[in-house]
């Protein structure tokens, strides 16, 4: 048997950096206890039940969530992904693993090509404008960034590494430039999707090639077509297949085998079945010991996907509402549970984040916070008890809001005792969900969008607000009156307070 370090490299800079990295959770890297590692429960795919997560090194996490095929802008589906695997990824973080979590891009692939042959233009072009816009929505998203982002098209040696020890072994077989995966070579094949071998059949995402042996066998390197980018490899000018990129790319940064394999759960097959395919196969070790699927985001009863035409964008999405809005909407579903997108739905989450900033907004205002404040700890316990069943984001969340109630009450009665602990928790668990952030930015950028969609301008508003100060100070009070309706009537309060005054949008 092969040892995993003479098959795969750990990238031990990666790791070593990974290990002297502070928490970037805001609030957990002074104000938390030590590390509480048990009791965290997650659906394993592979198994098909909860398991207790044991990494394979002690304190350490090491995770790999299949990233996007840059072609085309994210839409919601994709956020729906991005913003489940932030969440899990922020929460071990906040259970005190040291995390090392990698996200690649497919930047190779029949796509890519096609819609470079579409607008006259290269393969590299297209994947760099929408690695780009990726950028943009993932800080717009505000996801925590991933240690380490890989591209396919960086990786082509590892690849051809994986290809050349797969043939070696009598599973890998060239054929006219391209090399094929034996199937029948891997007994446990189906091991993931639950399918059996036997019953099989080639279907929409499985080639059919007469060259091949079988007709699930799939392809590892693709044998270069005119106009389309290539790579010299021993079987000739040519490209990786879709699967092996990820098989080599996290088995470089992560090892193997290594803790958790993620993505969408259209990826279950035949995707990663045939990553675990290869994998175990070239290295006669297990490849992933946790896998983790999000259910599919759909509109109207169908999966939303780009090849259907029924999406919306990221950015068009974000035009409407906050971030945190977004966020709330998909966390107040379990990530294993089918949603179907509502635009209701996204209004009622922005409503209930709204809340949620109000009462920071509240807290930082009324019962200012000593910087050695420690959290309350039965918060945190309730919270951590929540997520550890299978980070079970909708009673997480129904605990957030019953903490909302709980301290705008006391705020309202005016009673502060203990409310300094409380908040300082209320902050973490909030921070965590990706739920908190500025209350002012929050407030100014719905002011902001708010502005946009009808066209008016702040300064117009201001305007406004003081010519009705200035009848005020005249005593023209019906005038005054009478502006105040009008901004009602667009839909913006008004409130007088000593400082003087602000309004907001309804």
């Amino acid at each position: 048997m092969t040892t995993t370090a003479s098959v795969f490299s750990l990238g031990p800079r990666l790791l070593r950096a990974e290990k002297n990295k502070t928490c970037q959770i805001s609030g957990l890297s002074d104000k938390m206890e030590k590390a509480h590692f048990m009791g965290l429960k997650l659906f394993n795919t592979l198994s098909g039940r909860k398991e207790e997560l044991v990494p394979v090194h002690p304190g350490e996490v090491r995770m790999y969530v299949c990233g996007v095929t840059v072609y085309d802008s994210c839409h919601v589906g994709h956020a729906r992904s991005l913003l489940t695997f932030d969440v899990v990824y922020r929460y071990l973080q906040f259970l005190g693993y040291r995390v090392t979590f990698v996200r690649n891009f497919t930047d190779v692939d029949d796509k890519i090509i096609q819609r470079a042959k579409e607008q006259g233009t290269t393969a590299n072009a297209i994947a760099g404008k929408f690695i780009a816009e990726f950028y943009r929505d993932a800080k717009a998203l505000r996801l925590v960034s991933p240690s380490c982002e890989p591209k396919a098209t960086e990786h082509i040696p590892e690849i051809i590494a994986l290809i050349r020890r797969l043939e070696a072994k009598g599973i890998a077989y060239p054929v006219d430039g391209d090399v094929f995966f034996s199937v029948d070579k891997f007994p446990s094949y189906g091991k993931l999707s639950g399918r059996r071998l036997d019953e099989l059949e080639a279907g929409a995402r499985v080639e059919v090639d007469e060259r091949k042996k079988s007709p699930l066998d799939f392809a590892l390197w693709k044998a270069a077509k005119e106009g389309e980018p290539s790579w010299d490899s021993p079987w000739g000018a040519g490209r990786p297949g879709w699967h092996i990129e990820c098989s080599a790319m996290s088995t470089k940064y992560l090892g193997q085998p290594f803790d958790i394999h993620a993505g969408g759960r259209d990826l279950i097959f035949p995707h990663h079945e045939n990553e675990i395919a290869q994998s175990e196969a070239a290295s006669e070790l297990p490849f992933a010991r946790y896998w983790i699927h999000n259910e599919l985001l759909q509109i109207n009863q169908q999966k939303m996907s780009k090849s259907l035409g029924n999406f919306y964008t990221i950015q068009e999405i974000l035009e409407r509402c906050d971030a945190a809005a977004l966020r709330h909407y998909f966390l107040a579903s379990h990530y294993r549970s089918p949603l179907d997108f509502s635009e209701q739905g996204l209004e009622e989450a922005a409503r209930g984040v709204e809340r949620i900033y109000e009462t920071a907004a509240r807290l930082s205002r009324q019962v200012p916070s000593p910087a050695s404040t420690e959290p309350d700890p039965a918060l945190l316990e309730n919270f951590r008890e929540e997520m550890s069943d299978d980070f079970n984001t909708p009673r997480a969340l129904a605990l957030v809001f019953e903490e909302v109630r709980a301290l705008n009450r006391l705020l309202d009665q005016g009673k502060t005792a203990g409310l300094n602990a409380r908040g300082e928790a209320f902050k973490i668990i909030t921070g965590v969900l990706g739920l908190q952030g500025d209350p002012e930015a929050f407030f100014n950028n719905k002011k902001d969008r708010w502005l946009r969609q009808r066209g008016l301008s702040s300064e117009a508003i201001e305007a406004s607000i003081q010519r009705r100060n200035q009848a005020r100070r005249d005593k023209r009070w019906e005038e005054a009156d009478h502006i105040r309706t009008e901004l009602h009537d667009l839909g913006i309060i008004l409130e007088d307070t000593p400082g003087g005054t602000v309004w907001k949008v309804k």
